[in-house]
């Protein structure tokens, strides 16, 4: 595996402010992104609106609904581009400056979140567009007969972060994030979804992640066999799962998968937290509580 934080902490820097994830196993060929984003740096590209009389979107999460902070004369927004400083500022108040420094990327913030999140829920993650810095370590495996299983230590490297995640006030959060909601909104429109509502697609990518069955046996994985005259240099990025019932989940689904059973289940719990915070819609019948 690529040299990367878990692709969940994206779920709790998109409650932090959009909940958000991290650690990705890369694919041998990226698909063509559906929607794309603008880029994290440089100049930000303006467009003139198009004025339609196209109905809104029909919102089924409101974050109007929301459970809202004491009363407070709220600060004016500062514009998507600029607002990465008022985003830190938030941020050190709600974790820590430390923990910021530590897992977070501020450039750019919002929108990493955004594309992130909804990344989750699609076949392939982009680390260009993550809220986070590389972490340590290499994916391992081991042989069991002919095949290739995860290593179970392997979990053992996003103990730290888990922790972390499992510290977060995750009211404190939410409420963040509902006060910063039209950054949020403003870039997932930037996004390439106009008219569609970026709480929506939150909780749906939420609820994604929580059908992703907890997989207590050791998981088979084999190398994809990348030709080539150059051989590569990082192989341990090119495993996928060898079962295509596995294979073929979501990115964020797979992310939980490779994180081990134990990991997977405090991040579930976690997960179910921001949920009930961000909405009170009961959960699909494909998520068990």
């Amino acid at each position: 595996m690529n040299k990367s934080r878990i692709a969940l902490v994206v779920l709790v820097t998109a409650a932090l402010l959009g909940l958000a994830a991290w650690l990705l196993w890369p694919q041998p060929a990226p698909p063509k992104p559906e929607p794309v984003s603008q880029p994290v740096s440089g100049p930000a590209v303006t467009a003139t609106p198009v004025p339609s009389n196209d109905p809104p979107p029909v919102i089924r999460h409101p974050v109007q609904a929301i459970e809202a902070a004491e009363p407070a004369a709220p600060k004016p927004l500062p514009a998507l581009g600029q607002s990465d400083a008022r985003v830190q500022q938030e941020l050190n108040s709600l974790v820590g400056r430390k923990n910021v420094l530590t897992f977070l990327l501020l450039e750019s913030f919002v929108r990493r979140v955004v594309a992130t999140v909804d990344n989750l829920g699609r076949e392939h993650a982009a680390p260009s567009m993550w809220p986070v810095p590389p972490t340590a370590g290499r994916f391992a495996t081991l042989k069991r007969g002919e095949i290739d299983i995860i290593n179970p230590d392997n979990g053992q490297r996003y103990v730290s972060l888990v922790q972390f995640i499992e510290s977060v006030d995750a009211k404190k959060a939410v409420q963040l994030y509902a006060r910063l909601y039209p950054l949020f909104q403003e870039a997932y429109v930037e996004l390439g979804f106009p008219k569609a509502y970026f709480n929506d697609r939150l909780v749906a990518v939420i609820d994604q992640l929580l059908a992703t069955p907890v997989i207590e046996d050791p998981l088979a994985v084999a190398l994809v066999d990348v030709k080539g005259p150059i051989a590569s240099e990082r192989p341990w990025t090119r495993y996928e799962f060898a079962d295509d019932k596995f294979q073929s989940l979501a990115a964020g689904q797979k992310m939980l998968l490779r994180t081990g059973p134990v990991n997977h289940r405090r991040l579930r719990v976690k997960l179910l937290e921001y949920r009930k915070l961000l909405t009170k819609a009961e959960l699909p019948a494909t998520v068990k509580p």
